[in-house]
């Protein structure tokens, strides 16, 4: 899958200003916890530091796990990352995606890998891993972190990470659950990530596995009381960086996430040009509003985040067309009425399309691509 290569393991390039580096880096994310912590990994780590984000397969993959994606992967390895790509098929079969189907579940991750294989990313500094794979290939280094992780923290404790499965915390949540936490704690530290890059909805199991790592280093097992800890030779780990990115707004008013289980959240990496430009159409985006607008969000995350300008194209009667070039002057704009929402919503389609366009041609020409989006499109999405 990665030819042999593996992440981590090339020298890093500490020929750019180290803070831009910091800045490119921590620019990803709402939030970057810490920004000191982030410009001492690129001082000091001898080789490329490692970036990671894991992702259920659990169906057809929309722009934000897509498009957006792909722009914040090309950002960190721009300033020498390796970005890892973990495929979470035993996560997805704990969260009962593609109906607990695990053959399902593997057709899905091959699927998405294709669609990222597509999707405009810098592929030189790119890495793609098998859960269940590794797992087994490690299992003992894997489980007894595991493990550890469950003694140190309380039920009370984990149950506060289990939001990441995008579900409820509740008193009658499956097992399953907590384990699914604790699962995801250790991955960070079983792929010797320095970065964890997932979205704000994942924060929680990431400052968690902060508060692990502290705690090992301390020799904390949780009980209150330092014990002697026989450490492995070459093994020290560090508290992640936290880079969280922002959650793309769902399609319909009041959608805070994109879903793909939902009806009319999400715009999919191979819709159709037509289908784009129809739900895009349809989205909500009142004039002059800028809170909470699907419409404004894709622009500044999705269009600014990857081009350094959008024209928006109007008859002589409407102003004529306009370029801008920067976000924040067409968002003025919008509030004062001056950018009507369906001159933008053209514009934007227009945008997306073209980020799109070469993922349909992948799955329009490869043989094996078409077959599993053929498979997929056949499956239904769970929650």
């Amino acid at each position: 899958l990665n030819q042999g290569r593996m992440a981590g393991t090339q020298p890093n390039d500490c020929s750019m200003d180290i803070n831009k580096r910091v800045e490119i880096a921590a620019s990803v994310g709402e939030e970057c916890i810490t920004k000191e912590e982030l410009k001492t990994i690129f001082e000091k780590k001898q080789t490329r530091p490692i970036a990671y984000d894991g992702f259920e397969p659990s169906g057809r993959m929309h722009i934000a796990q897509g498009i957006l994606k792909a722009i914040n992967v090309n950002k960190l390895t721009s300033v020498g990352c390796d970005f890892v790509f973990w495929v979470a098929d035993w996560f997805a079969l704990l969260n009962n995606k593609m109906g607990g189907d695990i053959d399902k579940i593997r057709i899905v991750g091959k699927y998405m890998i294709e669609v990222w294989k597509a999707a405009g990313m810098d592929m030189n500094n790119v890495y793609f891993r098998w859960c269940s794979d590794d797992i087994n290939n490690n299992s003992n280094e894997y489980w007894l972190r595991v493990i550890e992780i469950s003694k140190m923290f309380s039920i009370t404790r984990t149950k506060r990470c289990c939001t990441i499965l995008g579900r409820a915390e509740s008193g009658d949540m499956p097992t399953a659950n907590l384990m699914y936490a604790c699962m995801q704690c250790a991955d960070i530290f079983f792929l010797k990530a320095d970065i964890c890059q997932l979205g704000m909805d994942q924060r929680k199991v990431n400052m968690l596995a902060r508060e692990y790592a502290t705690k090992a280093m301390s020799n904390d097992d949780g009980s209150g009381k330092k014990k002697k800890k026989r450490k492995k030779k070459g093994e020290t780990i560090y508290p992640p960086v936290v880079i969280s990115h922002h959650m793309l707004m769902g399609l319909k008013q009041g959608q805070e996430k994109m879903s793909k289980s939902k009806g009319g959240s999400a715009i999919f990496m191979e819709d159709t040009a037509d289908e784009v430009r129809s739900k895009i159409k349809k989205a909500y985006g009142p004039p002059g509003i800028i809170e909470k607008n699907p419409i404004l969000d894709y622009t500044k995350h999705l269009v600014f985040g990857k081009f350094d300008e959008l024209t928006v194209e109007r008859s002589t009667e409407n102003g004529g067309n306009v370029t801008y070039k920067s976000f924040s002057e067409l968002e003025q704009d919008y509030a004062a009425e001056k950018l009507h929402p369906a001159d933008l919503k053209k514009a934007l389609a227009k945008s997306i399309n073209e980020m799109i366009e070469p993922v349909r041609q992948h799955f329009k020409n490869d043989k094996n691509a078409k077959k599993l989006l053929a498979q997929v499109k056949k499956f239904r999405v769970t929650r």
